[in-house]
């Protein structure tokens, strides 16, 4: 039984709302947020990128700066360019990429679900990462950004989801990456209760994206109910900010890696390492994407290769092994290029699907790489799968689209 719990967003005013929203903090590094936040005193990057507003040589794991976002918050507060809503409400956020749209449920989120296992993931965290986001929800004293969370499809919430949206948004705004963002409050307390209860039917929800900052929500408040004598359960600290879509109407693109170097051997030596165990094509200089599952494109020297596992190499029956970020780590990361810690590892880096495979080419040629390979992406199936079963994803295996935009609404954790 999956717990969702309607609250008083804090949210831009209609008005102000192009100016607010931003994109989320992990999309984009320190420089890329500072050009693009420019004079726009208002955008929420101030808030959860708060080290552009700070000396460029600070640590971006200071004090300061989990304060500078505190403060930075409070501003858009003092400034007018917040309310906050007279009840609590449950919001749908609809996102249009491409002609392709999905609709989300907008609400609180449980930590005794996350604890016990109502909410499931498929990926680690890093600790550095983790305690980042921890200081941010424990300095802020809110969850500035929402969690993207995946359900098993159920027509009787579409049905409720779809009647909302028949009427007008509360935002409606394109941004320069031509995605449509529609967003509606859900105010009426029976159709808050309806959502819930239909919610509450649900066996589980999934971490689509979002694994560090849902771990650190759930953690503060654990802490803060640690603290609390007189803690009911109904206390803000014990939910966060997610936004669930329903899993038939989500879309992962493929995640690719590039490496540093060749780990010493020539590139004749490593086409006849990677031949033992893959069927190896020469494309050429014409970019080469792969056409299934268990095919991957290889990008060396400004020519392309198919790269197709030879039976052996992967287990189609186990959750892990059929993936192919897993046969290329087993068959080619690590007994070539001597790569065993995806997370930790300097010579080894991850480009989205959304940059396309000329960034590939791109970092290949510049020099700052040597090879890059090119990745079917994983299914919704295999990632509910995975969860499931209690396995984890290798890292850096999903990548989905379109991303949320910050600053729509914002979870206080103060009742």
């Amino acid at each position: 039984m999956a717990i969702l719990k309607a609250f008083k967003g804090l949210r831009p005013k209609k008005d102000k709302v192009s100016l607010v929203a931003s994109r989320p903090y992990d999309v984009i590094n320190s420089e890329e947020a500072k050009i693009e936040a420019g004079d726009n005193v208002h955008s929420f990057l101030h808030v959860v990128k708060p080290e552009i507003d700070l000396p460029a040589d600070l640590d971006h794991y200071s004090p300061l700066v989990y304060q500078k976002a505190k403060d930075n918050f409070e501003k858009l507060l003092k400034d007018g360019m917040f309310m906050e809503d007279k009840t609590d409400c449950l919001y749908i956020y609809r996102l249009t990429m491409d002609g392709r749209t999905q609709t989300g449920i907008v609400g609180g989120a449980s930590i005794d679900d996350y604890f016990n296992d109502i909410i499931k993931k498929h990926e680690l965290t890093r600790p550095d990462k983790e305690l980042d986001r921890i200081n941010h929800v424990r300095v802020a004293n809110i969850n500035a950004e929402p969690v993207f969370f995946a359900y098993p499809n159920m027509k009787a919430l579409d049905e409720v989801v779809n009647k909302v949206t028949t009427t007008s948004a509360e935002y409606d705004f394109t941004t320069e990456d031509a995605i449509r963002h529609e967003f509606w409050v859900v105010s009426d307390a029976a159709t808050v209760k309806t959502i819930i209860d239909l919610f509450a039917k649900l066996p589980a929800t999934y971490v689509a994206d979002g694994h560090h900052r849902t771990a650190a929500a759930a953690l503060v408040g654990k802490e803060r109910r640690d603290l609390n004598k007189n803690h009911t359960g109904k206390e803000e600290y014990n939910f966060f900010l997610a936004v669930h879509f329903p899993d038939n109407q989500l879309h992962i693109m493929d995640y690719n890696r590039v490496v540093k170097d060749l780990n010493g051997l020539t590139e004749e030596q490593l086409l006849n390492k990677i031949s033992e165990k893959f069927n190896v094509e020469d494309k050429g200089n014409k970019t080469y994407r792969p056409t299934g599952l268990h095919n991957f494109g290889m990008y060396l020297n400004k020519k392309w290769y198919s790269l197709t596992a030879k039976a052996g190499t992967y287990n189609d029956t186990d959750p892990i092994g059929v993936l192919d970020v897993t046969i290329l780590s087993e068959s080619i990361l690590k007994p070539i290029f001597n790569i065993v810690d995806l997370r930790t590892d300097k010579r080894i880096d991850f480009v989205g699907g959304l940059r396309g495979l000329g960034e590939l080419e791109s970092r290949v040629n510049s020099g700052e790489m040597k090879v890059a390979f090119a990745l079917h992406p994983v299914t919704m199936k295999q990632l509910i799968d995975i969860a499931d079963t209690g396995n984890i994803m290798p890292p850096k295996t999903t990548w989905f689209e379109p991303k949320l935009r910050s600053g729509l609404v914002v979870h206080s954790l103060e009742n």
